[in-house]
Formats: structure tokens, C-alpha cells, sequence
């Protein structure tokens, strides 16, 4: 299953379309939360928003994330070992208030797990590369996972 998400804040519609019109073609279900945008998705199962238990759940059952460029998911992949591919909201084109997104992919973009799809055309490539590595925790040092266990507990204020 592919696990598509957006936040709850803000609605990413170009992100959305872009993978309800890939939907069919992956031969795999395609979850997607949606927030609050206004394109409803024909061949996802969409969903507003997901319960933190829900997502996490979602979460590991996936083989694959695709996300707008939140630290929050980010952390969440992570601590899943799953990958992610990351799509930024662009301040351009009415997606968010600035670009600190763009920003934010530019640091992490190569890292261990982390793909990025600058534009919805190059999805349909990052998403083959992303289900052809069957187990990114390998890819990534122990302490890396570690760090990445403990920074994620802490910022959905867990025990570590």
C-alpha cells in the first residue's frame, strides 16, 4: 500500500490529482489524507484527515510514503524505516505562505530513504525508485535509526 499525505493544516491539491491519476497504474491500493483541499480523488481511498493511531498504523502497513515536505512525516518514515518521497508546496502557486518546504528538501534531499519529486511529472520515476529498495533501514547507519527513534519521541512526545 502506498500511504499519500498532506498534513491537516492545508489542502496540496496539485499533489493529490497528481496521484489519483497515477492511482491506477501502481498495483498497489493508494491511501490518501487529504486535509482540507477541494479535489476529491476517484481512485484513492481518500480520507480528510487520520487519527495519529490510524497514521502510524497506515504508517507501517505501507511499503511507500508520498508527502508534501513535512519534518513531521519525515520523522515518522523514519522511525518506520519506510521511504518517502517528499513533494514541495510551492508559495507560487498558492500552496503554502513561503517556501521553507523548498528549503527543507533541499537539506534532506539524498539522505537514506528520502526521494524528492520536485514537480509532480518526475512522481511516476521517484515512486519506481522508491518501491524498487525493498528495506531502506539497511541503507542507514544504527546510530542514524537511534537518533532518528529518539528525535521522533520526542517531537510526538513519547518516552524515548
Amino acid at each position: 500500500m502506498i500511504l499519500v499525505t498532506v498534513g491537516m493544516q492545508l489542502g496540496f491539491d496539485r499533489l493529490i490529482a497528481a496521484m489519483d491519476a497515477l492511482a491506477p497504474t501502481l498495483g498497489l491500493p493508494v491511501i490518501a489524507q487529504t486535509g482540507k483541499g477541494r479535489y476529491t480523488p476517484q481512485h484513492m481511498d481518500a480520507r480528510a484527515r487520520i487519527a495519529p493511531a490510524e497514521f502510524e498504523r497506515l504508517v507501517q502497513q505501507s511499503c511507500l510514503i508520498v508527502s508534501h515536505a513535512g519534518i513531521g512525516t519525515v520523522l515518522t518514515a523514519a522511525r518506520f524505516a519506510k521511504p518517502i518521497i517528499l513533494v514541495p508546496r510551492r508559495a507560487a502557486l498558492g500552496e503554502h505562505r513561503n517556501d521553507h518546504q523548498l528549503a527543507t528538501v533541499s537539506q534532506l534531499s539524498g539522505r537514506p530513504g528520502i526521494l524528492v519529486a520536485m514537480d509532480e511529472a518526475v512522481l511516476p520515476a521517484r515512486i519506481a525508485e522508491g518501491l524498487a529498495v525493498k528495506d531502506w533501514s539497511t541503507l542507514q547507519s544504527s546510530t542514524a535509526r537511534q537518533l532518528h527513534r529518539a528525535l521522533a519521541a520526542f517531537i510526538e512526545n513519547r518516552p524515548l
